[in-house]
Protein backbone atom coordinates (compact mmCIF):
# COMPACT_ATOMS: atom_id res chain seq x y z
CA UNK A 1 0.00 0.00 0.00
CA UNK A 2 1.09 3.54 -0.72
CA UNK A 3 -0.28 7.01 -0.02
CA UNK A 4 -1.22 9.38 -2.85
CA UNK A 5 -3.13 12.60 -3.41
CA UNK A 6 -5.91 12.70 -6.01
CA UNK A 7 -5.20 15.32 -8.68
CA UNK A 8 -8.01 14.85 -11.22
CA UNK A 9 -10.32 12.44 -13.00
CA UNK A 10 -8.98 11.00 -16.23
CA UNK A 11 -11.61 11.11 -18.97
CA UNK A 12 -11.29 8.38 -21.61
CA UNK A 13 -13.40 8.32 -24.77
CA UNK A 14 -12.59 4.65 -25.35
CA UNK A 15 -11.16 1.84 -23.25
CA UNK A 16 -10.65 -1.91 -23.29
CA UNK A 17 -13.58 -3.96 -21.99
CA UNK A 18 -11.20 -5.46 -19.42
CA UNK A 19 -10.90 -2.10 -17.65
CA UNK A 20 -14.56 -2.14 -16.67
CA UNK A 21 -16.44 1.11 -16.12
CA UNK A 22 -14.92 2.43 -12.89
CA UNK A 23 -13.68 6.03 -12.82
CA UNK A 24 -9.95 6.47 -13.37
CA UNK A 25 -8.08 9.03 -11.25
CA UNK A 26 -4.71 10.72 -11.68
CA UNK A 27 -2.72 10.48 -8.46
CA UNK A 28 0.49 12.03 -7.20
CA UNK A 29 2.68 10.12 -4.76
CA UNK A 30 4.31 11.67 -1.73
CA UNK A 31 7.62 11.54 -3.65
CA UNK A 32 6.06 13.45 -6.58
CA UNK A 33 5.52 10.73 -9.20
CA UNK A 34 2.27 10.64 -11.20
CA UNK A 35 0.16 7.48 -11.48
CA UNK A 36 -3.34 6.47 -12.54
CA UNK A 37 -5.64 4.14 -10.61
CA UNK A 38 -9.16 2.77 -10.74
CA UNK A 39 -11.48 4.40 -8.21
CA UNK A 40 -14.24 2.10 -6.91
CA UNK A 41 -15.02 4.30 -3.87
CA UNK A 42 -15.59 7.75 -5.40
CA UNK A 43 -12.77 9.99 -4.19
CA UNK A 44 -12.58 13.68 -5.07
CA UNK A 45 -9.74 15.95 -6.13
CA UNK A 46 -7.43 16.82 -3.24
CA UNK A 47 -8.27 13.71 -1.18
CA UNK A 48 -5.37 11.77 0.31
CA UNK A 49 -5.85 8.07 -0.36
CA UNK A 50 -4.11 4.75 0.04
CA UNK A 51 -3.81 2.40 -2.89
CA UNK A 52 -3.41 -1.31 -3.41
CA UNK A 53 -1.11 -2.48 -6.19
CA UNK A 54 -0.34 -5.51 -8.33
CA UNK A 55 -2.67 -8.53 -8.42
CA UNK A 56 -4.44 -7.46 -5.20
CA UNK A 57 -5.55 -4.29 -7.04
CA UNK A 58 -7.91 -6.40 -9.13
CA UNK A 59 -9.62 -7.78 -6.06
CA UNK A 60 -9.77 -4.28 -4.52
CA UNK A 61 -11.49 -3.04 -7.70
CA UNK A 62 -14.25 -5.57 -7.05
CA UNK A 63 -13.55 -7.99 -9.90
CA UNK A 64 -10.53 -10.25 -10.35
CA UNK A 65 -11.01 -10.02 -14.14
CA UNK A 66 -10.47 -6.22 -14.31
CA UNK A 67 -7.14 -5.26 -15.89
CA UNK A 68 -5.53 -2.97 -13.32
CA UNK A 69 -2.36 -2.80 -11.29
CA UNK A 70 -3.44 0.09 -9.02
CA UNK A 71 -6.74 0.68 -7.20
CA UNK A 72 -7.78 3.33 -4.69
CA UNK A 73 -8.74 1.48 -1.51
CA UNK A 74 -9.54 4.19 1.03
CA UNK A 75 -9.63 7.89 1.90
CA UNK A 76 -7.28 9.18 4.60
CA UNK A 77 -8.69 11.86 6.93
CA UNK A 78 -6.39 14.60 8.26
CA UNK A 79 -3.23 13.60 6.36
CA UNK A 80 -0.52 16.20 7.10
CA UNK A 81 0.80 18.01 4.02
CA UNK A 82 4.51 18.68 3.41
CA UNK A 83 4.15 22.23 4.82
CA UNK A 84 2.57 21.16 8.11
Amino acid sequence: MEIHQVKQRLIMTSRLDGLGHLPIKVLQSVSGSTLVALDPIGVKNGDWVFTIANSAARTAAGDDEILTDLTVAGIIDNWPTQTE
